[in-house]
Formats: structure tokens, sequence, C-alpha cells
């Protein structure tokens, strides 16, 4: 058999995104050698022929920019929740529901009367429950998530998923398995995949897949993890300490954990990942409270007018409309945006000041229930791009903070097909 390069290996991640598939390879020092695309049509977005042959058209045009059999690992990423029902050889008996679809109601009651309340198997968008709505189809062998089954696809044993993807279908990363209380919903657990860790080897390419892409057959398959992970990923974060903060229209904030934390007052709830766990939070706060005031060369111009090393001297909490979520659980909470200076460049300021110090908070929160203080922080969204709120964010919360190089899941995947092989 061909075997992998040992110079010059490379690794793949592979994205299923809402609207396509994105495929990037990188190199051992994190270089981006080449990409693929491929669009899925809104209307094909359930069809998983759709998303094969989406895969299919962006490994092609990755493989027609590189030598194939450079390709030591492949990750692949998916929306978190997306399920496919499948026979017993792992073929479709049906369309995906999608991350968003809602569950008929009846299943959604029967999850929420067994899974405990900080469970993020429950609300009306349940994968657990969606699966409860197709539980009788005839043929039904088994459900994947689609990131499972793209894997399949591409040469993984049939019935395998990771914690990441697993986790709102009702898996317990604490305890490593399906938890007991899934059966009193009425859904049989030999439906459900085995899970392992992202990032864990899982088999090689099929034969047939090798042949057709030109990969070795050497080429590992790595269980891959969500979108959302893969995200964080990307950035670089990968040690306990590390957060990640997404600046746009709302404010969310990601922590790598040494311990799990779960706090559904805030909705707080944690992923299983690098050996650790991926506790995050979002506020209502955000960019969106920037956009209704400033248009976005208003927002560049009066940002040079402040001195991020400077207090505003204003106390605002620019919520959009009534109601916080995180870093405070108070659906009555009112914005704050008063008093309004004449100067528009100082109004920025405070408002600026008042979302650094909401993203102060929710550190300091995930920290309260259980995480490690935030040590850097690494920032993906358009807000990323105003150094002036980086300057300013960095005094306030007292860290480093930087706009993170890649912010592409694929990416991230691919970071973790790396991780795949290193271990």
């Amino acid at each position: 058999m061909d075997e992998v390069p040992d110079a010059g290996r490379l690794v793949v991640g592979v994205d299923l995104g809402t609207s396509g598939v994105r495929a990037i390879a990188i190199d051992d020092s994190g270089t981006i050698v080449a990409e693929g695309r491929a669009a899925i049509s809104a209307t094909r977005r359930r069809d998983p022929a759709s998303i094969w042959s989406a895969v299919t058209s962006a490994l092609d045009m990755l493989c027609a920019a590189l030598d194939p059999r450079r390709i030591a690992a492949i990750a692949v990423d998916g929306t978190s929740g997306t399920i496919i029902p499948t026979d017993m050889s792992g073929a479709p008996i049906g369309l995906a529901t999608l991350y968003n679809d809602k569950a008929e109601a009846a299943s959604v009651a029967r999850v929420s009367a067994a899974a405990p309340e900080d469970s993020p198997a429950r609300g009306q968008s349940s994968p657990l429950a969606r699966m409860l709505d197709r539980a009788s189809l005839p043929g039904l062998a088994g459900f994947l998530h689609e990131a499972d089954w793209i894997a399949h696809r591409l040469g993984a044993p049939h019935g395998v998923s990771d914690a990441n993807n697993a986790l709102k279908s009702g898996y317990d990363p604490r305890a490593g398995r399906w938890p007991g209380w899934i059966a009193a919903t009425g859904l049989d657990l030999a439906l459900l995949p085995s899970v392992v860790e992202p990032g864990t080897p899982v088999g090689h390419v099929g034969a047939d897949i090798a042949t057709r892409f030109g990969f070795s057959p050497e080429a590992r398959l790595v269980a891959g993890t969500t979108d959302g992970c893969a995200s964080f990923l990307a950035t670089g974060a990968d040690t306990a300490g590390d957060g990640v903060s997404a600046l746009g229209s709302t404010l969310t904030v990601k922590l790598l954990s040494e311990r799990p934390v779960s706090a559904p007052a805030f909705g707080v709830y944690s992923h299983r990942l690098l050996g650790c766990f991926l506790p995050g939070g979002a506020s209502n706060a955000g960019a969106a409270v920037l956009a209704r005031f400033f248009t976005p060369d208003q927002l560049a111009a009066l940002s040079t007018r402040i001195d991020p090393a400077r207090d505003s001297g204003l106390d605002y909490y620019p919520l959009p409309s009534p109601g916080e979520r995180f870093p405070v659980s108070d659906p009555a909470l009112p914005p704050r945006l008063e008093p309004r200076p004449d100067d528009d460049a100082r109004f920025l300021h405070g408002l600026l000041e008042g979302l650094a110090r909401i993203e102060a908070e929710a550190y300091r929160r995930l920290a309260e229930l259980g995480a490690p203080p935030v040590r850097r922080i690494f920032s993906v969204g358009g807000g990323a791009a105003n150094p002036v709120w980086t300057a300013l964010r960095a005094r306030i919360i007292g860290v480093e903070v930087t706009a993170a190089t890649h912010t592409e899941a694929a990416y991230g995947a691919a970071r973790l097909a790396r991780h795949g092989v290193a271990t």
C-alpha cells in the first residue's frame, strides 16, 4: 500500500456549513495549502445526497491544488444537531432534520419530562426530540449526526459519533456515556451511535475513497466536532484559560476549562474538547447596539478620536431591548444608554466600554461557576477588526486580547485532524 509521505504531510478539515461545504488543507506549521468550496441550496440542505455531493465537489477542488497522497488525516465538522436516520448499512432512509428544525410538541414534552434541568437536549429544536419524531421509520437502524455520516461515507465505521455532536442529543460528556434517562423518553438506546472524544482516530479512508480522490489508503479519519467548536479551535486556543470572544451582533464568549461548567439559568453548558471542557455563554448585548446609532464608516472615524487608555466616565449597559441572559440572567433588565453626551465619539467610547465590561463580567461569571480565570482572549467577528475596541477591552479585562488569524470552522477541523495523527 502507498503510505502517507512523512515529509510535507497535510491534514484536512471539512466543514458542513448551513449553505455549503468548505475543505481546507494545512501543513504542520498551520499554513493553508489548499481550499475547496461547494454550495448547497437551501432547498437541498436536508438531502443527504446533496450534502455528500457538495463534499465530493469541495474535495475535488482541494485535491486539484495539491498531491492528495500527502493527506495524512481528515476530520469533519457539522452543524450541531443535524440528524440523519439510517439503515443497518448506514444508508439514509429519509431527509436530515436540521439543527434549527422544531420537534413535535409531544416529543419535546417527553424529553423535558425525562431530562435533567441542565441537559442541552431540552428545547423545541432538541435533536433527541426529533429522533423521537422519527423513531418508527420503516427500516430504521440508527441515527447519525451529519458529520458522523459524512465521515462514514469517507470510510469511518458506521455508528460512530463524537462527544460534541452528541451533546445536544443527550450524551453526558462528564460520565462519557449515553445516560439512562434517555430510555424514559421511549427512545431505544440502540438507535444512538457509539461516542468517542473529538480528535480520536476512528479508521482509515475507504478503498473506494482512496481511489476516487487519490488519497493514500493509510490516510486516517479522525472523529470530528460541531461547527461552533471547530471555529473555536481555528483561533489557536488550546490551553485551559484560553478564551474566544465573538464580537458580532451579540457577544458570545467561550473558555477552555479543566472542569465542566453547567448553569442552565445562564444558558451555560460544556462541550468536551482536547481533554478539557468548553463552557460558554451569550449576552444579548453586542454590536447590534452600535449599528443602531452609527454606520460602519462613522464607527471607524469616531474610533480614531477615542483614547482607549482613558475612561469615558459613562456607565452603559448597551442592550438592544429589555432582557439579558448572560452574564446576568434577568428577562426584564432594561438597557442603560443614558445620559447621551453631545460628542458622538464620547458616546461611542461609553458604548464600547459598556460592552467590554459585560465581556469582563462574562469571563468572571464562568470562573465563578468553576472555569479557570481567562488568561488570554482571541477575538472573532466584525468587532475584532477595531483596534481601539481591542485595546479598550484589554485594559478593562486585564489580559492579552488579539484578533484571531483564522476563524474558519474547516481550519479548526483541520487542526483537530492534526491532533488525531499527533496522538
